[in-house]
């Protein structure tokens, strides 16, 4: 049995520690909003923080995130500073088919974490690792400018 802290509350799985994080918390979890996209890491579809860093949760075996602590998008949702990242991304409409989001928001949270007050260029290399076929980036980059503008004091 493996025990870890999942969006605040401490957990177990009976998975095999070889098994996929992705596939643990999409279908033991039902935590839906960790997207299965490449599962090669390339796309950043299904990223979580993990102990504070941005991974892809297709690359990491459960067994290794014994004793740590994992965020999904929905355990984000509940923070003061989702609130900043969704209104921001709304005013800029950043948001398309929603497939990127999850890991784009949580991408957003682990740049603004390490500098709340980052230059374009931070923001970019930060989104890097999250592909969005219908953006271009340029309103997602944009928003995160905006939450760091306007979300004063929350990072």
């Amino acid at each position: 049995m493996i025990q870890f802290i999942l969006n605040g509350q401490e957990v177990s799985s009976t998975a095999k520690a070889n098994v996929r994080l992705l596939d643990v918390l999409r279908q033991e979890f039902a935590l839906t909003g960790v997207k299965c996209g490449c599962r090669e890491g390339e796309c950043g579809a299904c990223s979580v923080i993990l102990d504070g860093r941005l991974v892809n949760s297709c690359m990491v075996a459960l067994g290794h995130v014994a004793g740590s602590t994992v965020m999904t998008i929905e355990g984000y949702r509940a923070t003061a500073r989702f609130a900043a990242l969704d209104k921001a991304y709304a005013a800029v409409s950043a948001v398309q088919c929603g497939f990127c989001i999850p890991g784009m928001l949580l991408a957003s949270e682990c740049i603004l974490a390490r500098n709340p007050r980052p230059a374009e260029a931070e923001i970019r290399a930060g989104i890097a690792g999250n592909l969005c076929r219908c953006t271009g980036y340029h309103a997602i980059v944009e928003a995160i400018g905006i939450a760091a503008r306007e979300g004063k004091g929350l990072w």
